[in-house]
């Protein structure tokens, strides 16, 4: 468990809010030099292996897709925070046009005369906030960190949503469902850029941003490492359960008619449970607030024990599903310290 001193914690965790608050505004800031686009050719790399749990091949079966050829472009970024804007088609289409082209916030890591370098990737999930500030507080810090940070807008959010409203919440399971694949096609759409070095491409996912990052990296080993912030299993119990976010969810649920069996029959095509055995426990790191009445710490254990994660690998901080933030400071440099662990094995890996 993370123990901190929290005079120094409550100083770290106001320079971080302030990062947060600079996103917010800078969001807003429009650039004026004129767009530039390049477009690369990319192709899906989905090969998940066969599982020999009946159950969890049934899962796996309702989340794939055919694999295919597909077209990546990138533009100059519309706004001061981040370099361009990286697009390409959802593998699970909706029939929305526009939420069907996934849209990803690219952080280059850039050299002293400001030129974009190689570097390796991160591939950052957003929380449920229609703003991202802690998707991007992450993207932006671990760009600082010389990673090339993709922050990735889910079905019908930011550069994909279309008006003010957002699907009935009984279209929760279909719009996760595009969304675990959204990400793991991203994963192949962030390898086709060539600033990208592809030796290490990683993900991280916070809240409703890692439940998502929790069920696609399970569909095959693509992803280097994998970081679930403030997520666990037992989708149902979350949101029977849970407090605040979970809350609003289950009683739109409950009006729409979905409790009790009804509810974990909807979840269950989504639920992380069914497939965590799969993620790799060298390569996956869970964070979990002790005192979490969102994601309770209930849930993120039940997840760890799925995956099989030692202490190490899941990380429990004091706070709950908000305070957590105080943590953020440590944790990026646990993520970082984490990532140059993995590229610094394999190097040595290669050479022998």
């Amino acid at each position: 468990m993370i123990r901190v001193n929290w005079t120094e914690r409550m100083n770290q965790l106001r320079n971080a809010l302030f990062v947060l608050l600079l996103i917010a505004f800078s969001n807003n800031v429009w650039a004026d030099e004129p767009a530039t686009k390049s477009v690369y050719a990319a192709e899906d790399s989905l090969a998940p292996n066969q599982d020999k749990i009946v159950d969890a091949q049934k899962c796996i079966d309702g989340l794939v897709w055919t694999p295919s050829r597909f077209e990546v472009t990138c533009t100059d970024g519309k706004r001061v925070n981040y370099d361009k804007i990286v697009r390409y088609p959802s593998p699970v289409p909706s029939g929305d046009e526009l939420n069907d082209l996934v849209a990803m916030e690219w952080y280059a890591v850039r050299d002293a005369d400001g030129k974009i370098i190689k570097a390796p990737a991160i591939l950052v999930v957003h929380e449920s906030g229609s703003g991202m500030i802690v998707g991007r507080l992450f993207a932006q810090s671990l760009q600082s960190k010389g990673f090339h940070t993709f922050l990735i807008h889910l079905p019908h959010y930011g550069e994909r949503r279309r008006g003010v409203d957002r699907p009935e919440v009984t279209q929760l399971v279909l719009t996760i469902r595009q969304a675990v694949a959204d990400v793991r096609r991203g994963r192949d759409a962030i390898a086709a850029l060539p600033e990208v070095n592809t030796q290490h491409i990683g993900v991280q996912g916070t809240s409703l941003g890692g439940f998502v990052v929790a069920t696609s990296a399970s569909l095959d080993s693509s992803f280097d490492s994998v970081f679930v912030m403030l997520a666990g299993g037992n989708i149902h119990e979350v949101i029977n359960s849970g407090q605040k976010d979970a809350a609003k969810v289950r009683e739109l649920l409950a009006v729409a008619g979905y409790t009790d069996e009804k509810l974990k029959a909807l979840t269950s095509r989504i639920e992380p449970m069914r497939v965590a055995h799969r993620l790799n426990p060298k390569t996956t790191w869970l964070f979990s607030g002790e005192h979490d009445t969102v994601v309770p710490i209930e849930n993120g254990i039940a997840l760890a024990k799925a995956a099989k994660l030692d202490e190490q690998h899941h990380v429990r901080v004091l706070g709950n599903h908000y305070t957590a933030i105080a943590h953020f400071p440590a944790i990026l440099d646990h993520l970082v310290e984490s990532i140059h662990s993995l590229i610094d094995a394999k190097n040595t890996n290669a050479a022998e």
